[in-house]
């Protein structure tokens, strides 16, 4: 069935605008470009496509984190480096950064997380360096660069991020003394014999593992934990949470019949949704995500 069924009162193509240029806007953006009653617009604030998982290494410099956005898009996918600052669901446009405004037939959303600092930690936000970003990523790599050797490093947080964060810095960087600070457990998503093979190989890497320590106050080379305990850094790296960006918060909402949440693309609704502004039906081309 042809979108023009579904809106037989348009002769024009649907305009649909993916805001983000991850994993979940490329995937969506190739995949809704099948259909050829849709035009699809990517809105990315960099021309590179980054993979989110592999930032630990671009900060041990063991890896790469970035490709070329344009090649991972479909030849018929437009696509604009610029930054979306505010969506209006009700006019079915997008403020971007550089002044313009972008309509939209339908709109997904796909910006994903921050790397966020807990403001209720003091001297966090000054002090520490989260993750989730590319160019908190380089801002990291620059700060472990100028370590000399022997300097501490304490990574915050015992989930995935962490654990992957302190064994590539402390492969990478075999002169540097990395300490992981779990805050309760070590890797708690996994089961015991998992965790156990975790510790073994981070113990083998000379990181060492403080399962309960819980950051109470963070400095410019030091850590005061909840039971008293003071720990050097140097480099204190922050991988415990995400934040949500501040598009979310800073856009307009659609009224409850203009929105559709596609939970069973993305783990949760906040990362992809698509933000119709009419009573018509879907297009053909979501109709896979659902």
């Amino acid at each position: 069935m042809s979108i023009h069924a579904v809106r037989p009162h348009i002769d024009r193509k649907a305009h649909i605008v993916v805001i983000g240029g991850g994993y979940a806007g490329v995937l969506a953006a190739n995949r809704l470009r099948r259909d050829p009653d849709v035009e699809v617009t990517v809105v990315n604030p960099r021309r590179a496509f980054v993979e989110r998982i592999r930032l630990h290494q671009m900060v041990a410099e063991s890896g790469n984190a970035t490709l070329d956005l344009a090649g991972m898009l479909d030849s018929g996918v437009r696509w604009m480096v610029d930054t979306a600052v505010q969506i209006d669901a009700d006019r079915r446009a997008v403020r971007l950064g550089s002044g313009g405004v972008l309509s939209y037939d339908y709109l997904i959303y796909a910006v994903g997380s921050t790397g966020a600092v807990p403001v209720a930690v003091p001297g966090a936000r000054q002090f520490a360096y989260p993750i989730g970003e590319l160019e908190q990523a380089e801002r990291l790599q620059g700060a472990i660069g100028r370590l000399p050797s022997h300097a501490p490093i304490l990574v915050v947080g015992g989930g995935l991020t962490g654990i992957e964060a302190a064994g590539e810095l402390a492969e990478q960087r075999p002169d540097l003394k990395v300490t992981l600070l779990c805050g309760g457990v070590l890797a708690p998503s996994v089961g015991g014999p998992a965790r156990r093979s975790v510790r073994r190989q981070l113990s083998r890497l000379g990181v060492e593992v403080l399962d309960d320590a819980v950051v109470a106050e963070l400095g410019c080379d030091h850590a005061w934990l909840t039971d008293g305990r003071v720990l050097a850094s140097a480099v204190t790296v922050w991988t415990a949470g995400f934040g949500v960006p501040d598009l979310a918060t800073l856009s307009r909402p659609p009224s409850r019949s203009r929105w559709s949440a596609m939970t069973t693309f993305c783990s949760t609704p906040s990362r992809l949704a698509i933000w119709s502004a009419s009573k018509t039906r879907v297009p053909p081309a979501f109709s896979g995500f659902r």
